[in-house]
C-alpha cells in the first residue's frame, strides 16, 4: 500500500518561500505520477503541479507557473514543492497524491489513487 506523508507547511509573509516535502513508501515501481494539490478555505481542491518520476516531465497550473517548482529525490522517494514569491491567495492545505504507472501527469484530482494527509500553508500580507 503506497503511503504519502507531507511536511514543510507553515506560516510565511507574502513574497517569502516555503518548501514542502512528500515522502512516499510502500511501493516498488519504476514510474509514478505524482501531483501537488491545494484546497484554499471554502474552495475546491485544485491541482498545482504534476510530475512523472521516471522522466521528470512536469506540468504546472497557470496560477503557480514560474513561482513553484516540483522536483524529486528518487533515492529518498521524496517529492518536493518549492514555493517562491508566495501570495496571500496561495494560502491553502497542500496535499500530494500519486498514481502508479501506467499513468499520465494530471492536475485533476480524479487521476490519483493515493493521497497524503495534507499540510497547511498560510501566507500573510
Amino acid at each position: 500500500q503506497l503511503q504519502l506523508v507531507e511536511s514543510g507547511g507553515g506560516s510565511v509573509q507574502a513574497g517569502g518561500s516555503l518548501r514542502l516535502s512528500c515522502a512516499s513508501s510502500g511501493y516498488r515501481n519504476s514510474g509514478v505520477c505524482m501531483g501537488w494539490f491545494r484546497q484554499p478555505p471554502g474552495k475546491e481542491r485544485e491541482g498545482v503541479a504534476s510530475i512523472f518520476t521516471k522522466n521528470n516531465y512536469t506540468v504546472y497550473s497557470d496560477s503557480v507557473k514560474g513561482r513553484f517548482t516540483a522536483s524529486q529525490d528518487s533515492a529518498k522517494n521524496t517529492l518536493y514543492l518549492l514555493m517562491n514569491s508566495l501570495k496571500v491567495e496561495d494560502t491553502a492545505i497542500y496535499s500530494c497524491a500519486a498514481r502508479l504507472a501506467p499513468c499520465g501527469v494530471s492536475l485533476h484530482t480524479g487521476s490519483y489513487d493515493y493521497w497524503g494527509q495534507g499540510t497547511q500553508v498560510t501566507v500573510s500580507s
